[in-house]
Protein backbone atom coordinates (compact mmCIF):
# COMPACT_ATOMS: atom_id res chain seq x y z
CA UNK A 1 0.00 0.00 0.00
CA UNK A 2 1.17 3.91 -0.56
CA UNK A 3 0.75 6.58 2.03
CA UNK A 4 1.44 9.96 1.90
CA UNK A 5 3.30 11.30 5.12
CA UNK A 6 2.91 14.84 6.34
CA UNK A 7 5.50 16.50 8.54
CA UNK A 8 5.63 19.35 10.81
CA UNK A 9 7.98 21.98 12.47
CA UNK A 10 11.09 20.13 13.88
CA UNK A 11 10.27 17.15 12.59
CA UNK A 12 10.06 18.52 8.72
CA UNK A 13 13.42 20.11 9.31
CA UNK A 14 14.67 16.96 10.03
CA UNK A 15 13.79 15.05 7.01
CA UNK A 16 14.26 17.74 4.48
CA UNK A 17 10.72 17.72 3.68
CA UNK A 18 7.41 18.25 4.51
CA UNK A 19 5.41 15.81 2.12
CA UNK A 20 6.77 12.19 1.69
CA UNK A 21 5.51 9.30 -0.23
CA UNK A 22 5.99 5.74 1.45
CA UNK A 23 5.27 2.06 0.39
CA UNK A 24 4.19 -0.12 3.28
CA UNK A 25 2.84 -3.89 3.59
CA UNK A 26 -0.72 -4.33 4.08
CA UNK A 27 -1.79 -4.54 7.81
CA UNK A 28 1.18 -1.70 8.77
CA UNK A 29 -0.15 0.88 11.82
CA UNK A 30 0.86 4.61 11.91
CA UNK A 31 3.69 2.89 14.68
CA UNK A 32 5.49 1.18 11.97
CA UNK A 33 5.21 3.78 9.38
CA UNK A 34 6.87 6.35 12.05
CA UNK A 35 9.54 3.51 12.74
CA UNK A 36 10.48 3.66 8.96
CA UNK A 37 10.88 7.10 9.32
CA UNK A 38 13.06 7.35 11.97
CA UNK A 39 15.49 4.46 10.97
CA UNK A 40 15.96 6.78 7.69
CA UNK A 41 16.43 10.07 9.94
CA UNK A 42 17.93 8.82 13.01
CA UNK A 43 17.24 12.72 15.00
CA UNK A 44 13.15 11.60 14.56
CA UNK A 45 13.61 8.36 17.08
CA UNK A 46 13.76 11.14 19.92
CA UNK A 47 10.01 11.83 19.34
CA UNK A 48 9.27 8.71 19.31
CA UNK A 49 7.03 8.53 22.42
CA UNK A 50 5.57 12.36 22.20
CA UNK A 51 4.60 12.75 18.41
CA UNK A 52 0.79 13.49 17.88
CA UNK A 53 -0.33 11.62 14.06
CA UNK A 54 -3.13 12.32 12.19
CA UNK A 55 -4.87 9.99 9.47
CA UNK A 56 -6.85 11.44 7.14
CA UNK A 57 -7.20 14.80 8.71
CA UNK A 58 -8.31 13.14 12.58
CA UNK A 59 -6.15 12.02 15.49
CA UNK A 60 -5.13 8.68 15.87
CA UNK A 61 -3.21 6.17 17.93
CA UNK A 62 0.16 4.79 16.56
CA UNK A 63 -1.18 1.49 16.61
CA UNK A 64 -3.95 2.64 13.97
CA UNK A 65 -3.87 0.33 11.27
CA UNK A 66 -3.48 2.02 7.85
CA UNK A 67 -5.10 1.49 4.26
CA UNK A 68 -3.66 2.20 1.04
CA UNK A 69 -3.89 6.23 -0.21
CA UNK A 70 -4.00 7.32 3.84
CA UNK A 71 -2.64 10.62 4.40
CA UNK A 72 -0.63 10.54 7.87
CA UNK A 73 0.63 13.72 9.37
CA UNK A 74 3.19 13.51 12.39
CA UNK A 75 3.25 16.61 14.73
CA UNK A 76 5.49 16.94 17.06
CA UNK A 77 4.85 18.53 20.64
CA UNK A 78 4.05 21.90 21.14
CA UNK A 79 4.66 24.24 23.85
CA UNK A 80 3.98 27.82 24.82
CA UNK A 81 1.58 29.99 26.44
Amino acid sequence: MHVTVRLFARLRDIAGKSELRRELPDGATARVLWDSLAAEHTELSGYRDTVSTAINEEYAKMDHPLSDGDDVAFLPPVSGG
